[in-house]
Protein backbone atom coordinates (compact mmCIF):
# COMPACT_ATOMS: atom_id res chain seq x y z
CA UNK A 1 0.00 0.00 0.00
CA UNK A 2 2.82 2.41 0.88
CA UNK A 3 4.48 1.70 -2.45
CA UNK A 4 1.33 2.65 -4.38
CA UNK A 5 0.94 5.91 -2.39
CA UNK A 6 4.60 6.76 -2.94
CA UNK A 7 4.33 6.08 -6.69
CA UNK A 8 1.17 8.24 -6.90
CA UNK A 9 2.87 11.12 -5.08
CA UNK A 10 5.94 10.86 -7.32
CA UNK A 11 3.73 10.84 -10.44
CA UNK A 12 1.80 13.91 -9.22
CA UNK A 13 5.04 15.84 -8.54
CA UNK A 14 6.42 14.87 -11.96
CA UNK A 15 3.23 15.99 -13.72
CA UNK A 16 3.26 19.32 -11.85
CA UNK A 17 6.87 19.83 -12.92
CA UNK A 18 6.00 19.17 -16.56
CA UNK A 19 3.01 21.52 -16.44
CA UNK A 20 5.05 24.24 -14.72
CA UNK A 21 7.93 24.03 -17.21
CA UNK A 22 5.64 24.18 -20.26
CA UNK A 23 3.44 26.94 -18.78
CA UNK A 24 5.89 29.52 -17.46
CA UNK A 25 4.77 32.87 -16.16
CA UNK A 26 7.87 35.02 -16.18
CA UNK A 27 9.04 38.58 -15.62
CA UNK A 28 10.69 40.25 -18.62
CA UNK A 29 12.72 43.44 -18.93
CA UNK A 30 12.40 45.97 -21.75
CA UNK A 31 15.54 45.68 -23.86
CA UNK A 32 17.34 48.18 -26.09
CA UNK A 33 15.46 47.12 -29.24
CA UNK A 34 12.61 49.61 -28.79
CA UNK A 35 11.12 52.58 -30.55
CA UNK A 36 8.58 55.06 -29.25
CA UNK A 37 7.26 57.68 -31.69
CA UNK A 38 4.92 60.65 -31.49
CA UNK A 39 3.52 61.75 -34.86
CA UNK A 40 1.54 64.90 -35.54
CA UNK A 41 0.68 67.57 -38.05
CA UNK A 42 1.07 71.32 -38.30
CA UNK A 43 0.15 74.06 -40.73
CA UNK A 44 3.75 73.84 -42.00
CA UNK A 45 4.44 70.08 -42.20
CA UNK A 46 3.86 66.68 -40.61
CA UNK A 47 6.33 65.89 -37.84
CA UNK A 48 7.68 63.00 -35.78
CA UNK A 49 9.60 62.71 -32.53
CA UNK A 50 11.27 59.48 -31.33
CA UNK A 51 12.83 57.89 -28.29
CA UNK A 52 14.49 54.54 -27.67
CA UNK A 53 15.44 54.95 -24.02
CA UNK A 54 12.48 53.69 -21.99
CA UNK A 55 12.68 51.27 -19.09
CA UNK A 56 10.04 48.74 -18.22
CA UNK A 57 8.93 45.28 -17.20
CA UNK A 58 6.31 42.80 -18.30
CA UNK A 59 4.88 39.69 -16.69
CA UNK A 60 4.02 37.24 -19.46
CA UNK A 61 2.94 33.61 -19.64
CA UNK A 62 4.29 31.54 -22.52
CA UNK A 63 3.17 27.95 -23.07
CA UNK A 64 4.88 25.79 -25.68
CA UNK A 65 6.35 28.89 -27.39
CA UNK A 66 2.93 30.59 -27.57
CA UNK A 67 1.91 33.75 -25.75
CA UNK A 68 -0.90 32.72 -23.40
CA UNK A 69 -1.23 35.73 -21.07
CA UNK A 70 0.03 39.26 -20.66
CA UNK A 71 -0.31 39.73 -16.92
CA UNK A 72 1.34 43.11 -16.53
CA UNK A 73 3.32 45.80 -18.35
CA UNK A 74 4.86 48.96 -16.91
CA UNK A 75 6.87 51.37 -19.07
CA UNK A 76 8.59 54.61 -18.05
CA UNK A 77 9.89 57.03 -20.68
CA UNK A 78 11.78 60.19 -19.79
CA UNK A 79 9.81 63.06 -21.33
CA UNK A 80 12.92 64.82 -22.62
CA UNK A 81 14.24 61.66 -24.29
CA UNK A 82 11.76 62.25 -27.13
CA UNK A 83 13.63 64.07 -29.91
CA UNK A 84 12.73 65.51 -33.30
CA UNK A 85 16.25 66.34 -34.41
CA UNK A 86 15.31 70.03 -34.31
CA UNK A 87 16.24 71.80 -31.08
CA UNK A 88 13.58 74.53 -31.34
CA UNK A 89 10.82 71.97 -31.91
CA UNK A 90 12.05 69.88 -28.97
CA UNK A 91 11.92 72.93 -26.66
CA UNK A 92 8.33 73.66 -27.71
CA UNK A 93 7.38 70.02 -27.13
CA UNK A 94 9.00 69.97 -23.67
CA UNK A 95 7.19 73.17 -22.73
CA UNK A 96 3.88 71.58 -23.84
CA UNK A 97 4.66 68.43 -21.82
CA UNK A 98 5.71 70.62 -18.86
CA UNK A 99 8.86 68.52 -18.46
CA UNK A 100 10.14 70.78 -15.67
CA UNK A 101 7.41 69.29 -13.49
CA UNK A 102 6.55 65.98 -15.20
CA UNK A 103 9.79 64.18 -16.00
CA UNK A 104 8.28 60.85 -17.08
CA UNK A 105 5.63 59.49 -19.43
CA UNK A 106 4.26 56.24 -18.03
CA UNK A 107 2.14 53.32 -19.22
CA UNK A 108 0.62 50.69 -16.91
CA UNK A 109 -1.40 47.74 -18.22
CA UNK A 110 -4.74 47.01 -16.54
CA UNK A 111 -6.04 44.09 -18.64
CA UNK A 112 -5.07 42.09 -21.72
CA UNK A 113 -7.46 40.08 -23.86
CA UNK A 114 -6.29 37.66 -26.52
CA UNK A 115 -7.94 38.20 -29.93
CA UNK A 116 -5.96 35.53 -31.79
CA UNK A 117 -2.47 33.99 -31.72
CA UNK A 118 -0.69 37.29 -32.45
CA UNK A 119 -3.27 40.01 -31.69
CA UNK A 120 -4.19 41.32 -28.24
CA UNK A 121 -6.44 44.09 -26.92
CA UNK A 122 -4.71 45.91 -24.07
CA UNK A 123 -6.41 48.29 -21.66
CA UNK A 124 -3.92 50.50 -19.90
CA UNK A 125 -3.29 53.90 -18.38
CA UNK A 126 -1.10 56.49 -20.06
CA UNK A 127 0.21 59.23 -17.75
CA UNK A 128 1.35 62.25 -19.76
CA UNK A 129 1.99 65.80 -18.48
CA UNK A 130 0.46 64.94 -15.11
CA UNK A 131 -2.82 63.55 -16.49
CA UNK A 132 -3.70 59.84 -16.53
CA UNK A 133 -6.16 58.36 -19.04
CA UNK A 134 -7.16 54.80 -19.92
CA UNK A 135 -6.91 53.71 -23.54
CA UNK A 136 -7.61 50.47 -25.37
CA UNK A 137 -4.78 49.48 -27.70
CA UNK A 138 -4.76 46.63 -30.20
CA UNK A 139 -1.25 45.22 -30.49
CA UNK A 140 0.58 42.63 -32.57
CA UNK A 141 2.91 40.22 -30.77
CA UNK A 142 5.72 37.91 -31.83
CA UNK A 143 7.92 35.52 -29.90
CA UNK A 144 11.45 34.81 -31.07
CA UNK A 145 14.45 33.36 -29.24
CA UNK A 146 12.92 33.93 -25.81
CA UNK A 147 11.98 37.56 -26.57
CA UNK A 148 8.47 39.01 -26.86
CA UNK A 149 7.88 41.91 -29.27
CA UNK A 150 4.78 44.09 -28.95
CA UNK A 151 3.80 46.65 -31.61
CA UNK A 152 0.88 49.05 -31.64
CA UNK A 153 -0.35 52.62 -31.72
CA UNK A 154 -2.89 54.97 -30.13
CA UNK A 155 -4.52 58.13 -31.33
CA UNK A 156 -4.80 60.79 -28.64
CA UNK A 157 -5.42 64.53 -28.48
CA UNK A 158 -3.61 67.28 -26.63
CA UNK A 159 -6.90 68.13 -24.87
CA UNK A 160 -7.24 64.64 -23.36
CA UNK A 161 -4.06 65.27 -21.38
CA UNK A 162 -4.76 68.90 -20.50
CA UNK A 163 -2.24 70.26 -23.01
CA UNK A 164 -2.69 73.10 -25.47
CA UNK A 165 -1.51 72.31 -29.01
CA UNK A 166 1.73 74.28 -29.44
CA UNK A 167 2.24 77.13 -31.86
CA UNK A 168 5.36 78.80 -33.27
CA UNK A 169 6.30 82.07 -34.97
CA UNK A 170 3.75 84.13 -33.06
CA UNK A 171 0.95 81.67 -33.80
CA UNK A 172 1.46 81.49 -37.56
CA UNK A 173 2.44 77.82 -37.32
CA UNK A 174 -0.14 75.71 -35.47
CA UNK A 175 0.03 72.10 -34.43
CA UNK A 176 -2.91 69.80 -35.18
CA UNK A 177 -5.00 68.63 -32.21
CA UNK A 178 -4.44 64.89 -32.76
CA UNK A 179 -1.33 62.84 -32.11
CA UNK A 180 -0.40 59.24 -32.85
CA UNK A 181 1.68 57.33 -30.30
CA UNK A 182 3.47 54.38 -31.92
CA UNK A 183 5.61 51.77 -30.21
CA UNK A 184 7.65 48.74 -31.12
CA UNK A 185 8.99 47.22 -27.89
CA UNK A 186 10.91 44.08 -27.07
CA UNK A 187 11.01 42.24 -23.75
CA UNK A 188 13.49 39.50 -22.83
Amino acid sequence: MKSTTLKSAFLAITLLGIIWSSNAQKNYELNKKQTFSVLGTSTLHDWEMESSTATGTANITITNSKLEAINGITINLKSESIKSGKGAMDKIAYKTLNTNKFKTIKYVLKTAEKVNETTWDLLGTFSIAGVSKEFKTQVQTTISNGSVTIQGSNKITFDEFGMTPPTALFGTIKTGKELTLKFNINFN
